[in-house]
């Protein structure tokens, strides 16, 4: 029987293209906003895609759900880098942001990988309803990433123009979109806190069941 290709696999090249659109993505940002938020907004809506093809074609891959998190976390750090430097008041609070989701997803992703699950999003969530919500429901997970990577991408355009106007005086569909995506990043962030939070207690049963062996 002929080797398997998991590199070759569909939802990793699509991955693939994330990361080049990703890219481009990051190039621009410095000077064509309009092009820079369209390719970092393709690169994420691709994210739901790979996932679906890796159900559908049965090519779920221990590769391709670290290279799905990779993905996920570099481009948004990398946004938010930019961010910084287009609101140096508000560092901080990006640099939390930036520290908050990749620890949490990091750690999320190991202890669940220790304890035999393919990826962070397979393990058992049944203590905690609200990572059970969140990873179950791929409604309430789409429109919570999606939510998030707007804000930022909205806050990213802002420094720039208001958009189009949208017919409430001179507010524009940047700031509109905005005022909107604000709760949804908010409580986005809340989760990775307890993403953290619960790998943290994950890893510490590891090691206490690791430590009762050896007794």
């Amino acid at each position: 029987m002929e080797e398997e290709n998991i590199f070759l696999f569909v939802p990793n090249l699509i991955g693939y293209a994330r990361i080049i659109f990703a890219f481009i993505a990051f190039y621009f940002m410095p000077t064509c906003p309009l092009t820079a938020s369209s390719f970092y907004l393709l690169s994420g809506l691709l994210d739901a895609f790979d996932g679906h093809a890796a159900r559908a074609l049965n090519q779920g891959t221990k590769f391709g759900a670290m290279l799905d998190m990779l993905t996920d976390r570099c481009a948004t750090m990398c946004l938010l880098v930019n961010l910084s430097l287009l609101y140096p008041s508000y560092t901080i609070l990006f640099q939390l942001s930036m520290t908050i989701d990749v620890a949490s997803h990091w750690l999320h992703l190991h202890s669940s990988t220790l304890r035999g699950s393919d990826s962070h999003k397979a393990i058992d969530l049944s203590g905690n309803p609200v990572l059970r919500l969140y990873y179950t429901s791929r409604p309430v997970l789409f429109a919570m990433c999606a939510g998030n990577e707007l804000f930022y991408c909205m806050l990213y355009l802002l420094h720039f123009s208001e958009g189009p106007a949208v017919g409430l005086g001179d507010l524009g569909v940047f700031r509109l979109l905005l005022w909107v995506c604000a709760p949804i990043a908010s409580l986005k962030t809340l989760i990775s806190i307890v993403h953290l939070i619960t790998a943290s207690h994950n890893m510490a049963a590891l090691d206490q069941a690791e430590r009762a062996k050896k007794k």
